[in-house]
């Protein structure tokens, strides 16, 4: 949690325009709220020669923040609601042999977060997110791949891509989907662009909006989605759904964030601080899962669902993502043309 210091068939392809709509169509958000970074080729190139195995060893995790700390006065939640948008599931191209020898075996509903033993779709999609800040510190979060027209999209914490208390975006940003204990099975993806809202920084209740999405290079040749697959992904659904959450917590408990880690609940609503809009469940994941994924409509035998949040903040009990909005959508289909 938060902060310290695959070929598409040509179905698939045609449900996935038809969801997304035309470019014209789609709406912009107010005031220019998107902010964007971006890293030239040479950038990228950097921070693959940066990211050593000792180097990913020694990235710090990202801690929650408990509470809110912001000066001022908590403004009422904004309305931030529109269209409903389902994006569907991008299945992994044909099988490796990374899911051999995994068991079957879905993590029971618990209070604590356990190894995700169950293989699947969200194994692959799912992976650790590396990145420096402007002092030279180097940090580690969750991330998760979305469907997108681009194949190339990833959702994590809003936390894990820009430091709130200055507006300065991080740098060396890379993803590694389906890591585990310092593996790389599908190598090394940079990225290319960020994009996180500018309220998420500047308002008094930004914890609403710690959401990102990052557009990612290819690798090899191949995007992302062509790679690993991509979950699916959904904007303006309801609440009290059961969800399901994954990612790298750093204690000992969770694997020293060497592995992926698996919650499961009923959602209810933040009612522990003025002005959230966020969503919980009463598991907690610790640090270095910020940024991890929320899944709806979650399919355990096959590992793949839709994500409507990642993890965002906790409180010792529970564990909270943003909700998924007009504003995620909108920054969803910016970092999906980029």
């Amino acid at each position: 949690m938060k902060r310290t210091a695959v070929l598409v068939s040509a179905a698939a392809l045609a449900t996935l325009g038809s969801t997304l709509g035309p470019a014209h169509a789609q709406p912009a958000l107010a005031h220019d709220d998107a902010h964007v970074t971006a890293f030239s080729d040479q950038e990228q190139d950097a921070a693959l020669k940066f990211w050593t195995t000792a180097r990913l060893r020694a990235a710090e995790e990202v801690t929650p923040e408990p509470a809110q700390t912001r000066a001022g006065p908590i403004p009422s939640p904004t309305v931030d609601d529109g269209p409903a948008l389902t994006v569907p599931p991008l299945p992994a191209p044909a099988s490796t042999d990374v899911d051999a020898g995994r068991e079957n075996q879905v993590s029971a509903l618990a209070s604590s977060p356990k190894p995700w033993r169950g293989g699947g779709l969200i194994h692959r999609t799912s992976g650790k997110v590396f990145f420096q800040n402007a002092a030279g510190a180097t940090f580690s979060c969750s991330a998760t791949v979305a469907n997108s027209r681009n194949k190339s999209v990833v959702l994590t914490a809003a936390h894990c891509v820009v430091d709130p208390a200055t507006g300065n975006g991080y740098r060396k940003w890379v993803f590694i989907p389906g890591y585990s204990h310092g593996e790389r099975p599908f190598g090394t993806f940079t990225a290319k662009k960020l994009f996180h809202l500018k309220r998420y920084v500047t308002s008094n209740n930004g914890d609403n909006w710690d959401f990102a999405f990052a557009s990612m290079r290819k690798h090899n040749g191949r995007t992302l989605a062509d790679t690993v697959g991509a979950q699916g992904i959904r904007f303006n659904t309801p609440m009290a759904r059961h969800v399901h959450s994954f990612g790298y917590g750093g204690t000992p408990a969770e694997g020293s964030g060497e592995r992926l880690n698996h919650c499961q609940g009923r959602e209810h609503a933040d009612t522990t601080r003025p002005g959230s809009t966020m969503r919980g469940i009463d598991c907690v994941q610790t640090g270095g899962s910020s940024g991890g994924g929320f899944l709806a409509g979650f399919d355990s035998d096959k590992g793949s669902g839709y994500l409507v949040g990642d993890i965002s903040v906790g409180n010792g009990v529970s564990e909270f993502h943003p909700r998924l909005g007009d504003a995620a959508r909108t920054l969803y289909r910016k970092a999906s043309r980029s």
